[in-house]
């Protein structure tokens, strides 16, 4: 399994707000979250992403709900761009947390390692995501796509990148 994000965008309350169902794995672990956020997030990310790194110890950090229990939030999801040296290396770092009680808790937490050229890719590929015109956003770090039907994407993007429904955790074990 390789590095990848794919974002698959299901009709909601658009223009204004977006379902979507995010599907991430660094190559060992992978985890899938379904939410809801405004259209313009696209854009916000777009715009960070697009320009990342600033200077050598760039940090964007965006947040959506929240894991305090008492906030009895949905669901958490954090998106992180951080540099990890002074060359402009870089890594997304990705966590979701379905907010359930125990034994039902399903939390990912994991990084993406990425050149800054393959992060800007990504701003643009959220971008052009943002106008609305296409519903799967794939990205695998060397290459991005976006497609206007989920069965476009099923001829060109791995059927484990396509899962959708509740948060899914997997990590691979390698002894």
């Amino acid at each position: 399994m390789t590095s990848y994000i794919c974002i698959i965008r299901y009709p909601y309350e658009e223009p204004y707000h977006l379902n979507l169902v995010m599907s991430v794995s660094n190559g060992s672990a992978s985890g899938v979250l379904e939410f809801y956020i405004g259209a313009d997030t696209l854009i916000e990310w777009a715009f960070a992403y697009e320009k990342f790194p600033r200077h050598a110890q760039s940090v964007y950090l965006w947040e959506a709900g929240s894991e305090r229990p008492e906030d009895r939030f949905a669901y958490y999801l954090r998106m992180q761009l951080f540099t990890t040296d002074a060359w402009g290396h870089s890594a997304l770092q990705i966590r979701f947390n379905n907010n359930q009680d125990l034994p039902d808790r399903e939390i990912v937490d994991m990084c993406i390692r990425a050149e800054p050229a393959q992060i800007n890719q990504l701003g643009a590929l959220f971008k052009r995501f943002s106008t609305l015109e296409h519903q799967v956003l794939y990205w695998s770090g060397s290459e991005g796509q976006l497609f206007e039907t989920i069965e476009q994407a099923e001829q060109c993007v791995p059927a484990y990148a396509l899962r959708r429904g509740s948060p899914f955790i997997s990590v691979n074990v390698q002894v």
